[in-house]
């Protein structure tokens, strides 16, 4: 699985790279093209946020994309198609409208849909469903996915100890469930590790959103850290974590480029949305580095079993460093950083670091 991780991984970051310009596809209305075979069909049914949420679903889509390429597969019936969600009432309908469209491998993103996948798989049991982010237990027809989101949050928190100039530090999650606290405990502990191996006292803010989808929220809180001297914020938040980025250029337009405050992406590569021109005029950016979640490697992964009738139907599949299904991107790390971090990271490998799962009282 290594050589796939690597391969994969080094495409999606070219991808969200340059950016995906895609238009939102509602579950009722699919794509008109057609496709020859109709036997691997695979189908994503979002949460809330689209498959341009910069993060998350874009990552997961860009998985379907690549799935479809290799195997000469168009967007569409037959091939590879998305069905947006806006809100939880439409999780069982898409999965329904997904199941009747013919689509034979269909992905629930997010642990919000754990309920909805496990009800369309015992509707229709000659089919293949996936949850990502959550586990379905009992059912054969059923493949669950998680990350270690702590291990590279963990990275990621290390990274911005050895970075910060104020020894304040934020971080923004999502709605407050078991997968974020991956995420903050991950980030906090690598933040400790990284103050007593410097010396210093670092704090680090907390503040939940309430969901994924309030980016005016997610910007409002950003706003009042930057206010209150982090010079660093870490957002897991999905689609609204673009808030976070929003404030941050508004605030870095303000100063001179050395001046500047960072965000730490999630899920995918976001240094494109970190592009801002500063008080000066001098072009810049203040993505530090990405946390990245293999979201793209590993829909393409288990679509390409079911396609070779390999489906990996009632296990659970975990994805951690060790595979590269999570990992953090050098972006603007000091030489000193990233030495910190590749050397915690063999630590983690090893067994010599152990992270955590839940964030400490």
């Amino acid at each position: 699985m290594n050589s796939k991780f690597k391969k994969i991984l080094s495409v999606g970051a070219i991808v969200f790279a340059a950016g995906l310009a895609l238009t939102a596809c509602s579950g009722k209305k699919q794509g008109a093209s057609t496709n020859k075979d109709t036997k691997h069909g695979i189908a994503l049914i979002t949460d809330q946020n689209g498959v341009d949420d910069h993060s998350f679903n874009q990552a997961a889509w860009a998985g379907f994309k690549a799935y479809g390429k290799e195997h000469g597969l168009k967007q569409g019936k037959g091939g590879y198609q998305y069905f947006q969600s806006s809100g939880p009432s439409d999780f069982v309908p898409n999965f329904d409208q997904a199941s009747k469209a013919g689509y034979q491998t269909i992905f629930g993103v997010g642990f919000e849909l754990q309920q909805a996948v496990s009800q369309a798989a015992k509707k229709n049991p000659k089919k293949n469903f996936v949850i990502v982010d959550s586990v379905v237990n009992g059912q054969k027809n059923v493949a669950s996915v998680t990350f270690k989101s702590n291990e590279a949050s963990y990275l990621g928190g290390l990274a911005a100890a050895y970075t910060t100039k104020t020894n304040k530090i934020g971080f923004i999650g999502g709605a407050k469930s078991a997968i974020i606290d991956l995420f903050e405990a991950g980030f906090k502990q690598g933040v400790a590790d990284g103050a007593k191996a410097l010396h210093k006292k670092i704090t680090v803010q907390t503040q939940y959103i309430g969901n994924f989808t309030a980016t005016d929220k997610a910007k409002s809180i950003a706003q009042s850290m930057y206010a209150n001297k982090a010079d660093i914020i870490y957002q897991a938040a999905g689609n609204a974590g673009n808030g976070v980025f929003q404030e941050a250029k508004d605030y870095n337009q303000t100063l001179p480029a050395d001046k500047k405050v960072w965000v730490i992406g999630v899920d995918v590569d976001q240094s494109g949305l970190g592009n801002y021109t500063a008080k000066n005029g001098k072009k810049a950016n203040f993505t530090l580095t990405s946390v990245l979640k293999g979201l793209n490697v590993a829909t393409k992964s288990i679509a390409d079993d079911a396609y070779n009738d390999n489906f990996p139907g009632g296990k659970h599949l975990v994805y951690g460093l060790k595979d590269n299904g999570v990992s953090i991107t050098k972006g603007q790390l000091s030489d000193k950083a990233w030495q910190a971090v590749q050397k915690a990271r063999t630590q983690i490998l090893d067994g010599k670091i152990k992270v955590a799962t839940k964030p400490s009282k």
